[in-house]
């Protein structure tokens, strides 16, 4: 599975932003998708995930604000951020896994594809 992500940017705080991650492949439908985050010097966090069937899943600090979804028609998962903050500025990464366990699914080492990264900057 390859992933690419896109749609990041530069937005002000309160504002909002959809970010994109299209995967090639056939059998997408059957893979859990994750979102993760790194800012500059710390370590890449888990923002929000949704599994084969569509439940869903997300950090603390985004829940409210974010909404994950996907297009399986379109092998597309979607990241729709609200209510931006300059503390979400980081690099975003899409992420991908066949086999993922519930108990697992915050832990990036879990995730066996990844896609580059796109950027997105809150200004205050």
């Amino acid at each position: 599975v390859q992933l690419q992500a896109s749609g990041g940017g530069l937005v002000q705080a309160g504002g909002s932003l959809r970010v994109s991650c299209a995967a090639s492949g056939r059998t997408f439908s059957s893979y859990t998708m994750g979102w993760f985050r790194q800012a500059p010097g710390k370590e890449r966090e888990f923002v929000a995930a949704i599994r084969s069937g569509g439940s869903t899943y997300y950090a603390d600090s985004v829940k409210g604000r974010f909404t994950i979804s996907r297009e399986n028609a379109k092998n597309t998962v979607y990241l729709q951020m609200n209510s931006l903050k300059p503390e979400d500025t980081a690099a975003y990464y899409c992420a991908a896994d066949r086999r993922l366990i519930l108990s697992m699914i915050r832990v990036p080492s879990a995730y066996d594809y990844w896609g580059q990264g796109t950027q997105v900057t809150v200004s205050s």
